[in-house]
């Protein structure tokens, strides 16, 4: 469980990176908050490198539209 300034910082990175995907593409928000997740229960909160993280997830994301 991550403190409350962390789960902020993880929630606006995700936002940041999902920025220009569908809140209806449920399986690619998935897929990059989980990976986001993982870079931070490894220690890994800068958040520059959440972001990066994050990019390099919705990249391979599933999409409802390819």
């Amino acid at each position: 469980m991550f403190d409350p300034a962390t789960t902020a910082l993880l929630r606006a990175v995700l936002d940041e990176v999902c920025e220009g995907v569908s809140r209806f593409e449920t399986g690619a928000r998935t897929h990059v908050a989980s990976r986001i997740l993982e870079a931070a229960a490894k220690g890994d909160t800068a958040p520059e490198s959440l972001k990066q993280v994050g990019r390099e997830a919705l990249h391979d994301a599933p999409t409802i539209s390819r």
